[in-house]
This record gives structure tokens, sequence and C-alpha cells, in this order.
């Protein structure tokens, strides 16, 4: 008798999907758009596990999520009622609408000086 609900929890952890399986990645960054921009400021992108807030180059503020209807490297941006494809390595982030974000890498700082 104890079997089957043991069964059944085991059979629905299997098949629920994981946080893991949706967003293989972390966005959080700033980036600069390189392609249709709408402004000329920096993008950023805060990702605290599949909450992701953006703010875009023209400096509208948008919540998105990872999109559960397409693969692992999509995420829905619900201001622009469009989704967006990421990179595997999250360098950049194309939008439906043709723009393009590339991961801004600043520079690394310079050496310590050296005491004598």
């Amino acid at each position: 008798m104890r079997r089957i609900p043991l069964g059944i929890a085991a059979m629905a952890l299997a098949f629920a999907p994981t946080v893991l399986s949706a967003q293989s990645i972390n966005l959080t960054g700033i980036y600069k758009c390189v392609q249709m921009c709408r402004g000329n400021l920096p993008a950023h992108i805060t990702q605290n596990g599949t909450e992701i807030n953006l703010v875009t180059e023209a400096g509208q503020p948008s919540r998105a999520w990872p999109d559960w209807y397409w693969p692992a490297n999509r995420i829905w941006i619900d201001a622009f009622n469009q989704s967006a494809v990421y990179s595997p390595d999250g360098m950049l982030i194309q939008f439906d609408s043709g723009t393009i974000w590339q991961r801004d890498l600043a520079p690394l700082p310079p050496p310590p000086p050296r005491r004598r």
C-alpha cells in the first residue's frame, strides 16, 4: 500500500521541470547594445534564480523569466511582449525585434604598484 504513493511522488519529481533545466547560465551583468539600439545607455540585467530584472539601453525597466515553451536558452520579456535568445556562454542576447546586446566586460584593473 505504501509503494503506490511513493511511486507517484517519484514520478512527479522525475517529470517536474527544474530551475537548472530551464536556465543554465546567470545573465547578471552589464551589456552594450550593438544592433538596432533604441538608446545609448548600457543595459543591465540582474538575475536571481528564475527572476530576471533588466533595464534596456533606453533606460526602460522590465521583468523577464525563462520562456517555458521554448528551449532552455530563451527568456520572455514582459514589457516588450517578446522573447530573446542568449548564447550558451551568455555573451550575446538577441531579441525577436532584432536588437542585439553584447556583454560588456570591463578591462582588468592595473596591477598594484610594487613596493620596494
